[in-house]
């Protein structure tokens, strides 16, 4: 077989070569995180090898509900977003930001405090709506050149497969919010499954200097005009069957209306305000912060986990909660992932993946409840006219 280098951008790899595109990103020193099976969900975790993909598996998704199932196909990239996302990675749900113990010249900080030199990581099998959430995150908490804190250090070490999208899922919108099904620019490799009786194979491209030195090792052929036109066709057809949509051309100011809407008070007495929603979010990123200590008082430590908008003391100030009912709560989630994210960071807090629609436990459609509250909005402005 040839190599990238001799053919144009856009090449064939077989199944069975996604195990040298394993074995070419642990050469170069990446521990490879990809999704697997475990205890009947499909996870992100570390993968000792391409074998522990979920070839053959799919999802089943609804608001509240998800089931594994087995495909008719052997897939490896064959299902919708699980309950996490790369987000784990970049952002831990729990880190320690420095430690301090007491010394005859008074309190230190530990050794341990000082910035090590993250993991190499290449995250395998990257939807396109979770590209555009690390990307609104980069936004958020800083990566790039000049940044020194530890996600921009983390960010800088990642190489990134991301994977179009052929098969979205029931709760999926997406194409909505402008995220995919196909992916933007970003990515180190870019990879399109195909499958069908005959082949299973992947049409892969290169992103950036890193990603062509990874595929210029692989055992790639030159990709034939059928086999591209399959998989653009997969990709676009995946746009036309997205199981939720959302209208988003009026939905800054929308929101922004729509404070003393009946709604609220409509989805905040099936809410309850457990945050399910910001923990499964690619993009939410609210964080708390705990100081804690020994019982001799000579070691001291600053740790820093995620929090959500719905616990009742995230606004607490001077006394009491700024939110102190569950509506006041539920509107200011919304409100700020779809609109006023927009004057903060220049995008939706949202990419389309419907995280929070599957794992909230009693079913919350937030493109249901934008739905109504245009719907309300427009009866509001029917009943006016007419007066």
């Amino acid at each position: 077989m040839a190599t990238a280098a001799e053919h144009p951008a856009r090449y064939r790899l077989t199944a069975a070569g996604l195990e040298d595109l394993h074995r070419a990103l642990a050469s170069a020193g990446y521990r490879v995180i990809g999704p697997r099976v475990t205890r009947d969900a499909i996870v992100l975790g570390e993968l000792k090898s391409a074998s522990e993909l979920p070839f053959g598996w799919g999802v089943s998704l609804s608001p509240g509900g998800y089931r594994l199932r087995k495909r008719d196909d052997p897939a490896a990239f064959g299902h919708s977003a699980g309950p996490g996302s790369w987000k784990q990675f970049l952002h831990p749900p729990r880190e320690k930001l420095w430690s301090a113990s007491r010394t005859a010249d008074g309190m230190v900080l530990d050794a341990e405090t000082d910035p090590e030199q993250p993991d190499k990581l290449a995250f395998l099998g990257v939807r396109p709506c979770d590209l555009r959430a690390i990307q609104i995150q980069d936004r958020v908490l800083g990566a790039g050149a000049g940044h020194q804190s530890a996600y921009a250090r983390r960010r800088a070490a990642v190489f990134i497969v991301v994977v179009n999208c052929t098969e979205p899922g029931e709760t999926c919108f997406c194409a909505s919010m402008d995220t995919g099904p196909k992916s933007g620019p970003g990515y180190d490799l870019l990879l399109t499954e195909l499958v069908t009786e005959a082949d299973h194979s992947f049409i892969i491209e290169a992103g950036s200097q890193d990603g062509q030195e990874i595929l210029s090792v692989l055992p790639v052929q030159a990709a034939d005009a059928g086999s591209l036109e399959r998989a653009d066709s997969a990709v676009a057809d995946a746009a036309g069957r997205m199981g939720r949509s959302m209208r988003t051309d009026d939905i800054h100011e929308l929101l922004a209306a729509s404070h003393h809407a009946d709604r609220w008070e409509d989805v905040a007495s099936r809410c309850l305000t457990c945050g399910n929603c910001t923990m499964a979010c690619p993009t939410c990123f609210c964080t708390t912060v705990e100081d804690v200590s020994d019982f001799s008082g000579d070691h001291a430590e600053r740790w820093q986990s995620w929090s959500s908008c719905f616990e009742l003391d995230f606004s607490y100030l001077h006394g009491g909660p700024v939110r102190s009912s569950g509506v006041s709560r539920y509107r200011q989630w919304l409100t700020h992932k779809l609109g006023t994210w927009h004057d903060q960071f220049g995008s939706s807090g949202c990419v389309g993946c419907g995280r929070c629609i599957v794992w909230c436990p009693v079913g919350i459609d937030l493109t249901e409840e934008v739905a109504a509250l245009r719907a309300e909005r427009d009866v509001a402005a029917e009943f006016e006219d007419t007066e």
